[in-house]
């Protein structure tokens, strides 16, 4: 099937998700999402992405970004929502996160009241996997598992309060730990695996830095969902905490210090990439995307936001992997 042909296809599986869609609001440029495959040429690398919940579109704006210019690095590790974006890069699925994100955030089976029913949480893990990922926007199911790529996320276990990783090939099962990754506390459920509940990668470590460095990569690319000065406030009661985790308390310690970590774990990575050891993409402007984000104008600009700012800064991207 030649391109036009791929793209003929999707604007008509496109025009069918929006009447599907009918009543629910969709970003109204969704047709003019990049699409297509990536090439299949590995760069060597690796990319930790951070969590941010909705405004992980920035970063699956450059993902897109790097797959139409044909840079898809072997490692990829993310965070909550970073981990969710993650997969479409993975497979080389150019525009599939995006198309996920501004077609059905206003989907309550998605996120909302029908996905709290049947999953416990805010995201309706079972009918992106079973639905979305399927029958609606396939996830390349074969290409994930087959493509010599390695993918990990990390999710927080709440018996230790420490960040675990999971990886493609290594785990049991790649969606549960996706799932619980990204499994926002105090609102949803815990996801257990082999008997030991988990929440949020970031309830312990925002940025899976910390990954990358443990397996030696030596080109190692941040992206983040927060502009480059932003740092969070000091750390608040955990009154709720200790009242929800109670049976926890390694869980609540780590939530304790959450904040004082993420702000000392940027610096770090600052200090890393003024020596030239890594390389940081962030927002180029100030970020008003809110976690729960329900403008999708506001959404879509922000996946372009992270697509330019992708693109604009290539050529520095490439000085950094030569060198």
């Amino acid at each position: 099937m030649s391109i036009t042909e791929q793209l003929d296809k999707l604007k008509e599986e496109t025009i069918k998700l929006r009447k599907k869609m009918s009543g629910i609001k969709v970003y109204s440029g969704i047709d003019k999402l990049p699409s297509g495959r990536a090439s299949d040429e590995i760069t060597e690398g690796c990319l930790c992405l951070e969590g941010g919940a909705w405004k992980g579109v920035y970063t699956v704006g450059v993902l897109d970004a790097l797959m139409v210019h044909g840079i898809n690095f072997r490692s990829v590790v993310g965070i909550s929502a970073g981990g969710l974006s993650g997969l479409g890069y993975i497979t080389g699925q150019i525009g599939l996160s995006a198309r996920v994100d501004l077609t059905y955030r206003h989907d309550s089976n998605y996120c909302g009241i029908k996905a709290y029913k049947k999953n416990h949480g805010i995201t309706g893990f079972s009918y992106l996997y079973n639905e979305i990922l399927k029958k609606d926007t396939p996830l390349d199911r074969k290409r994930l598992k087959e493509t010599p790529r390695r993918f990990a996320v990390g999710a927080t276990n709440m018996l230790t309060g420490k960040i675990e990783y999971f990886e493609k090939g290594k785990c049991a099962n790649l969606s549960a730990a996706v799932r619980a990754s990204a499994t926002v506390p105090f609102l949803s459920r815990p996801v257990v695996m082999h008997g030991v509940p988990y929440l949020d990668g970031g309830c312990s470590i925002r940025i899976p830095y910390d990954w990358a460095q443990a397996s030696g990569e030596k080109k190692i690319i941040v992206v983040k969902t927060r502009e480059r000065e932003f740092r969070r406030g000091k750390d608040g009661s955990t009154r709720l905490a200790n009242q929800l985790y109670r049976n926890y308390p390694n869980f609540v310690e780590s939530l304790s210090h959450q904040n004082k970590d993420f702000n000392e774990l940027c610096e770090q990575i600052y200090s890393d990439e003024a020596l030239g050891k890594t390389f940081v993409i962030a927002p180029s402007e100030k970020v008003e995307v809110g976690r729960f984000e329900g403008d999708m104008e506001k959404l879509g600009n922000h996946y372009w936001l992270g697509y330019h700012d992708m693109e604009a800064r290539l050529d520095e991207l490439k000085a950094y992997l030569a060198n």
